[in-house]
């Protein structure tokens, strides 16, 4: 089934259509520009920072050149989601963090959006070289980051490979789980059709243990690869969470995308319970939709936050309040209605018996997490979890307990970014490409 059997145009009326882009894209004189100031480091410090180790100097010198072409394909080489990870990669943290400029006290390249202009130009699977059909084939569980990419570079490799996909959209988080102003649901199924456009199959609504067996695959394929990501969200358990009004992040992140029937009738105020990089995310959203009061509950101090700080602050200078040392202890109802959220003081980020106050609220979201999905993973005979539910791999071929299974992404490490299940997916083909040519040269 096409990445595209579902169209989302700009006035169906979902509420991602009220957001720009957080960094619009270069214009070509803008783009020739920041090119031109890149100094083309020897050694470069940027490319050590990208998990998938872009030759950054290289893709810029060919946009400042004008040959756009040339630099997508020096960036697909590394990365077959570079197209994503340009909007969504934390670059402030990774490849601009380490910009020799900011030494100087200059702005950094702009990376990400430098990439971005290429790939959104130059990117078209012509570049790349496919190799002759081996005959073997591969299924991958999950069409995430991790398995996109896997599956890619395995089709690259001459591999058949099909993906299992529960959902009804391939695309995983780069479609339930960034926020709109990062990346919008069309262009992350643009990239899902690129991926299919190599030669992968893409399977939805099709659930592993359900509709196909893991013994299924074990018996139809010569290798199978496990990039579920992570289970729904997680639950406090506390009075009152069951019911209208509360709602998990993922949960209204991928409804605010994909739902025209997802609406904010009635809500003025909201809080937002956890202190992540989805969590502040889902506050920005809900302030930018006009929403009066949004509140985060965080149950530590803000330094503590697992946010980059390059989020929380934009989102308290937009007027995201932070209660901190908070727990929300009880939800409060009124005939079923969600009236507020009774909050605690917590003691080292442990909830105590001290109630603060009662917030009043409308809404609740809870971004404290997802569930692992240690059920599915413990199907495939041989493949085991560690105690945070994450399954066990070799770190260096992604490689699980049974010599035909492997597995990445966010089901392997708890829940990083894009690039890194990128970079999980694309090294895990290459150790099942090993295995798959070892086997026929035997």
């Amino acid at each position: 089934m096409s990445a595209r059997a579902q169209s989302f145009g700009r006035d169906d009326g979902r509420l991602e259509n009220h957001f720009e882009d957080k960094y619009p894209p270069l214009s070509p004189s803008e783009a020739a520009f920041e090119a031109a100031r890149c100094l083309y480091c020897f050694d470069a410090p940027c490319i050590k920072s990208c998990p998938t180790a872009i030759d950054i100097p290289t893709f810029i010198r060919k946009i400042a050149t004008g040959n756009l072409r040339g630099s997508a394909r020096t960036i697909l080489r590394s990365n077959l989601l570079g197209a994503s990870c340009a909007r969504v990669c934390p670059v402030e943290v990774l490849c601009e963090s380490t910009c020799v400029y900011l030494e100087q006290d200059r702005e950094p390249i702009p990376i990400g959006r430098l990439q971005r202009h290429a790939m959104d130009l130059g990117a078209s699977p012509d570049l790349l070289t496919k190799r002759e059909p081996t005959g073997r084939s591969v299924a991958l569980v999950g069409a995430g980051p991790a398995s996109l990419a896997c599956a890619g570079t395995l089709a690259l490799l001459g591999h058949r490979a099909v993906l299992f996909e529960r959902e009804s959209l391939a695309g995983g988080l780069n479609v339930s789980g960034v926020a709109p102003y990062k990346l919008r649901v069309d262009g992350a199924l643009r990239e899902v059709e690129f991926i299919e456009r190599l030669g992968v199959e893409i399977r939805t609504r099709t659930t592993v243990g359900k509709d196909v067996t893991a013994e299924q695959l074990l018996d139809d394929y010569d290798a199978v690869f496990l990039g579920p990501g992570l289970g729904g969200d997680s639950h406090l358990g506390i009075e009152g969470e069951d019911g209208p009004g509360v709602i998990g992040a993922t949960h209204w992140i991928r409804g605010m995308k994909t739902d025209p029937g997802h609406k904010l009738d009635g809500v003025r105020r909201a809080v937002v319970i956890g202190g992540g990089n989805t969590a502040i995310d889902v506050a920005r959203e809900l302030k930018a939709l006009g929403i009066h009061t949004v509140s985060m509950a965080y149950r530590r101090r803000r330094g503590a936050m697992s946010a980059y700080d390059h989020e929380v602050k934009p989102g308290l200078d937009e007027g995201v309040a932070l209660i901190e040392e908070a727990a929300v202890a009880e939800i409060v109802r009124d005939h079923g209605r969600v009236t507020g959220v009774r909050v605690v003081d917590t003691d080292d980020g442990v909830p105590t018996d001290r109630t603060r106050a009662v917030f009043p609220t409308d809404l609740v979201v809870v971004a404290i997490g997802q569930a692992k999905l240690r059920a599915l993973a413990e199907q495939f005979d041989g493949v085991t979890c560690d105690d945070r539910g994450r399954i066990v791999v070799d770190p260096d071929t992604f490689a699980t307990g049974n010599p035909r299974v492997f597995a990445g992404g966010d089901a392997v490490n708890g829940g990083k970014e894009v690039v890194n299940a990128a970079h999980d997916g694309q090294a895990a083909a290459r150790a099942i490409d090993a295995m798959l040519r070892g086997e026929q040269d035997a």
